[in-house]
């Protein structure tokens, strides 16, 4: 039987999750069949994805009623945590065979700790080990974002043995904090006499949005060379990055880690889905597929891949293009580190502000069930 197109790009060495839960996915059956029928390995969830799934849905109000009823003076804080965990848990469950079959390599389900929380380094790792505690799954990876809060954050958990999902990604400089946290939480941890091999991380790094803001200050130049960089600055700094992971993971220091049972910490792909429609609906998908890897696809994405989509190993291919590309844009007076630095700043609003209104939707949805 052939591989279908998801499966082909399981056989290159990318892992393909799903950026995406909701309550009736995981009661359906829909989800288990991804798994199954997919080789889909990994789940991700953010204030957004929960926002969208408890507030613009009626899957919850049963389980809303229900938690009313047992204490009605239960806030929106502590309902929308009951709801989020009862579905990273389920999720969790349903990803358990892969986590088993890949011995703790693959099949975590990612819980982000509240983004009010990005700057504020000691109140992140007590919600994280709470929230750790709390789901009880080894396949949990809690989010923790990549701001100059986040990462002695990340170093510390992954010091405790706790999976961390390092998030809202977008420079190279990013990319090299959380790998720095990262190789330094593993080396606590082996000084502790922690079980290396049980503790897992992926670099989440976002590239659609990528595009979307250097396509905006190409077009502000608007000459020819420049127009004629839209749409490659999202593949070109994630091909970089991961050029520097090869380098990072091929070290002593962290061979030293892997002869201890360390993973390397795998670089994930986040906003994949294609914002301008003028570019293929798979770009981010087609050119960075390669080894140690991760995919997060949205609902829309993963279908039109399986339509449509091409799996190669393009991404270790052009290379010196990507440097190019990032010099060419470099040189016509585009700042890299204050626009991936704005993208960043963007993203912590966002999913704060995507947080803060489902508190407020969840605290509505309680009136209304009282």
């Amino acid at each position: 039987m052939s591989l279908s197109r998801l499966q082909q790009i399981s056989a290159l060495g990318q892992s393909i999750w799903y950026d995406n839960i909701q309550r009736a996915l995981l009661e359906n059956g829909r989800l288990a069949h991804m798994i199954a029928a997919d080789g889909l390995t990994g789940l991700t969830s953010n204030p957004s994805i929960f926002d969208k799934a408890i507030s613009k849905s009626d899957d919850y109000d049963s389980a809303l009623a229900a938690l009313l009823a047992e204490n009605s003076q239960i806030d929106a804080v502590a309902l929308y945590e009951a709801l989020a965990v009862s579905d990273i848990q389920a999720a969790a469950d349903l990803m358990r065979p892969v986590y088993d079959q890949t011995e703790g390599a693959d099949g975590y389900v990612s819980l982000e700790v509240a983004p009010t929380l990005a700057h504020q380094t000691e109140a992140s790792i007590v919600e994280a080990r709470r929230l750790f505690k709390t789901v009880n799954r080894p396949n949990l990876m809690i989010k923790i974002p990549a701001t100059a809060a986040g990462l002695p954050a990340i170093a510390t958990l992954i010091g405790e043995g706790i999976n961390v999902n390092a998030t809202l990604m977008f420079s190279l400089a990013d990319y090299d904090g959380v790998a720095e946290a990262y190789l330094t939480g593993l080396e606590t941890l082996a000084a502790a006499g922690g079980n290396l091999s049980r503790v897992a991380s992926v670099a989440s790094f976002f590239v659609s949005r990528v595009d979307t803001i250097f396509d905006n200050a190409l077009e502000a130049v608007g000459a020819d060379k420049a127009l004629a960089l839209r749409g490659k600055m999202g593949v070109a700094n994630a091909k970089v990055a991961y050029q520097r992971f090869l380098t990072t993971f091929g070290t002593d220091r962290f061979r030293k880690l892997a002869a201890k049972g360390a993973q390397v910490q795998r670089p994930l792909w986040a906003s994949t889905s294609t914002k301008n429609p003028a570019y293929s609906d798979v770009l981010y998908v087609e050119e960075l597929i390669g080894p140690d890897t991760v995919n997060t696809m949205p609902p829309a994405t993963i279908v039109a891949f399986k339509d449509h989509g091409r799996a190669e190993a393009r991404l270790t291919q052009a290379a010196d293009e990507a440097e190019a590309v990032m010099a060419q844009v470099a040189a016509l007076g585009i700042s890299y580190n204050d626009l991936t630095q704005t993208l960043q700043t963007q993203g912590v609003k966002a999913f704060a502000d995507a947080f803060k209104a489902l508190l407020a939707n969840l605290a509505e949805k309680r009136e209304k069930l009282l």
